[in-house]
């Protein structure tokens, strides 16, 4: 069975991202594969990849092909320089800790290389949208949290006093204001009982007045009826 190392492909149309994997070769691209090794992004600059070293290198002296896009990825993180040192190895040229640390200065100064170029691009980025548009303002430092809480508790407890003491004592002042003028509207209504009772009796003194005229008809029909009595005694 061979077996392949190279790129499957994912990601969304015109924006593809890659996976670097161990597959069969028979197998279709996007299909089945035993490992994955790494990833590659080439839409970044530089383009990002990463790779496990280990095993791509235990992979390749098992007799693994790269493609050719997948020999260039291996080539630039430096496990084809890996396997050229343990052939030297093999060929008794240096051992192996020699090669191993040839190797370990490779991949250093590879990766501050790397880092570098990173730095470059986003410098061009940041001075490319300086240029566009132009120097950002800084923003003032925030005040620290103990200064702002401290003047917070002040000005909520004054308030609190003023707006309940305040009412409370308005209130108390305009509810005994009404009582007084009641006191002193009711004053003046007694005399007026008195002026009541006075008309009453003007009117009731003529009706005793009129009595003895009454009592005079009586006594005339008294004083008229022993007349017919003593012509009674006569018959």
């Amino acid at each position: 069975m061979a077996v392949k190392i190279r790129l499957q492909r994912h990601g969304r149309k015109k924006a593809p991202f890659y996976q670097i994997v161990i597959a069969d070769a028979r197998a279709p691209r996007d299909g089945k594969y035993i490992e994955r090794i790494g990833t590659y992004n080439p839409l970044t600059k530089p383009a990002t990849i990463e790779l496990d070293r280990d095993a791509a290198y235990s992979w390749l002296m098992k007799g693994a092909q790269p493609t050719d896009t997948a020999r260039a990825i291996l080539r630039f993180k430096g496990v084809f320089f890996r396997k050229h040192l343990a052939r030297g190895v093999a060929k008794g040229a240096f051992t192996e800790e020699v090669a191993t640390e040839k190797w370990q200065e490779w991949i250093n100064a590879k990766e501050a290389k790397i880092s570098k170029r990173v730095e470059q691009t986003q410098k061009e980025k940041s001075d490319l949208l300086k240029a566009i548009h132009g120097e950002a303002k800084k923003k003032p430092a925030p005040a620290p949290v103990e200064e702002v809480e401290a003047p917070a508790t002040d000005t909520v407890d004054a308030p609190v006093a003023e707006t309940v003491e305040a009412p409370v004592a308005e209130t108390t002042e305009v509810a005994e204001a009404p009582v007084e003028t009641a006191a002193e509207e009711v004053a003046p209504e007694a005399p007026a009982t008195e002026t009541v009772a006075e008309t009453e009796v003007i009117e009731e003194a003529p009706v005793v007045e009129e009595t003895p005229a009454v009592a005079e008809t009586e006594n005339t029909d008294t004083e008229a009826a022993p007349p017919a009595e003593e012509e009674s005694t006569e018959g």
